[in-house]
């Protein structure tokens, strides 16, 4: 039976969170501290601590709780890995890091690390659940290992992407799916 969570402990983490991205916006990440993120959240220290070990792991906490989710759940109706399902993945990924980037201009660059790593955390478990259903007779291990390869490789052209936008990213995501479908004649 799973346990139910106090309802009280969801909403001020998330008030927890959503101040914290509030001052994300206006302060580097290197000069919010946890004062400002309790005031803003209006809890006092002990409870943010009851939640959070420091600033760090609020961060980690919430870029995957709460901003992964949304990305998740925008791809989540894909039900196999295929083009459709690779697009909206990268779609998704640039339309998260364009607006992260715009709404915490200031510490964007500080987040980047961590937003790396979340992303192809997530990305990957996503990945390595559809393809064990896809594929229930693979080695679960050539399936972890094109888990972690899709989901580092469409992170990394969506980060290139984000970096020198010389095409549409429609027509980018196009371009990679040419190549993997390419791969078999080029790796002989």
């Amino acid at each position: 039976m799973e346990k139910q969570i106090d309802p009280r402990i969801l909403r001020t983490r998330k008030l927890i969170m959503d101040a914290f991205i509030q001052l994300s916006m206006k302060k580097e990440f290197k000069d919010i501290t946890i004062k400002d993120i309790t005031t803003a959240a209006t809890v006092n220290r002990a409870t943010f601590y009851s939640h959070f070990t420091d600033k760090y792991d609020l961060l980690e906490k919430a870029l995957s709780e709460s901003v992964m989710r949304e990305i998740i759940q925008e791809v989540s109706t894909h039900e196999v890995i295929n083009e459709e399902t690779i697009e909206a993945i990268f779609l998704s990924i640039i339309k998260f890091q364009t607006s992260i980037s715009n709404q915490c201009r200031r510490s964007y660059e500080a987040f980047t690390p961590q937003i790396e790593t979340i992303f192809k955390k997530e990305l990957e478990a996503f990945f390595s659940e559809l393809a064990q259903k896809q594929w229930s007779n693979q080695n679960k291990s050539e399936i972890e290992v094109y888990a972690v390869m899709l989901s580092w490789a469409l992170y990394g052209a969506a980060m290139h992407w984000m970096q020198n936008q010389t095409s549409q990213p429609e027509d980018y995501v196009g371009q990679i799916l040419n190549i993997i479908k390419m791969e078999k004649t080029w790796i002989k």
